[in-house]
């Protein structure tokens, strides 16, 4: 007689459980200060997703300036937090991922990240589908799979000249896209047309300014190249820039880096080029180079001129900088 009985799915990998104690780290000043004005409403329904689960509320901290995120999200797994939601833009994710860390190793190897979007770009949760909905995204905070993915290491000349080395989850660049970070992160009136208008904004108001720069790129041993740099971005998600499609190709947990560099890029050709960025056909520019790599190099030849980088949507120094991928680093509710 054969058995009919119906087995019980398989629980998700890394899913909550009853006890399990789950920290919210939240920047009240993302989204132009939005969040603080609706921080009740969002803390009410990440409980309502995650309290019927863990049998608790959640624990929650706001943060007060530059790398409290980073701080904050620190000392929460230190005390024993399983998972932190990171509530906030970009900036706000990239500083919680490098809170995961310390003396470059995970203080907690089996907590998990999850995203509540409340930013202005919010690039990162687009390559992986998250919506901007704060009942969906609450519900995926509680219930979605923790999927491994990648992040990168970067060292980098900071802006008073040591030598600074963090972690990035998204997007890294250097040349144009700097210049850009710190427009964006000055401005103000754009802000209030959106995260889209912001980035393009400032992308024009940056390309009008720049000179594209000689750089010497090195990549995997196998590769090096002088280019005279637009845009160079070595990513592991696909958009940066509020919404900017720049490495359509690229996957989070496939162990590379996609690299994808703008060579000689001008005003014109952001405007009227081959391609367009949004939709993510400039590759298809002869201005455009795109390859793989787990490691890069990127010396500057002229040893005084300033490649700003950008790390995640933050703007903290410049070239020259080191690259490296660290396959499938940290755990990911999505």
């Amino acid at each position: 007689m054969s058995d009919t009985s119906t087995a019980a799915p398989a629980a998700k990998p890394f899913a909550l459980t009853d006890g399990a104690k789950v920290h919210v780290i939240a920047n009240p000043q993302s989204a132009g200060g939005a969040t603080s004005k609706r921080w009740d409403e969002l803390l009410a329904t990440i409980n309502r997703a995650v309290t019927p689960i863990t049998g608790k509320p959640v624990e929650w901290s706001l943060t007060t300036g530059p790398w409290d995120a980073a701080r904050l999200t620190s000392q929460a797994l230190r005390d024993g937090a399983d998972q932190i939601i990171a509530v906030g833009g970009d900036g706000t994710i990239h500083e919680c991922i490098n809170g995961f860390f310390e003396n470059a190793r995970l203080i907690n190897p089996d907590a998990v990240l999850a995203l509540m979007p409340a930013g202005t770009g919010g690039d990162y949760r687009r390559t992986f589908g998250i919506p901007t909905d704060i009942e969906q995204a609450a519900d995926i905070c509680a219930r979605g799979d923790a999927r491994s993915v990648d992040l990168g290491r970067i060292s980098y000349v900071a802006d008073d000249g040591s030598k600074e080395t963090r972690y990035f989850n998204n997007i890294a660049s250097f040349g144009l896209s700097g210049v850009v970070d710190r427009a964006v992160n000055k401005a103000t009136w754009p802000k209030m047309l959106g995260g889209k208008f912001t980035f393009a904004w400032c992308t024009l108001w940056a390309a009008l300014r720049y000179k594209p720069e000689p750089v010497r790129i090195k990549m995997d041993e196998r590769y090096d190249e002088v280019f005279n740099v637009g845009t160079a971005a070595v990513a592991i998600g696909q958009y940066f820039g509020g919404g900017m499609h720049m490495a359509p190709m690229a996957e989070p947990d496939d162990g590379v880096f996609d690299v994808v560099i703008m060579t000689d890029t001008t005003l014109k050709d952001l405007v009227a080029g081959d391609g367009d960025l949004y939709k993510g056909t400039h590759i298809q520019s002869p201005k455009v180079i795109a390859t793989r790599t787990r490691t890069l190099l990127a010396l500057p030849i002229d040893e005084n001129a300033e490649v700003l980088i950008d790390i995640d949507g933050e703007a903290p120094g410049r070239l020259p900088a080191s690259f490296e991928i660290l396959p499938k680093a940290i755990r990911l509710r999505s």
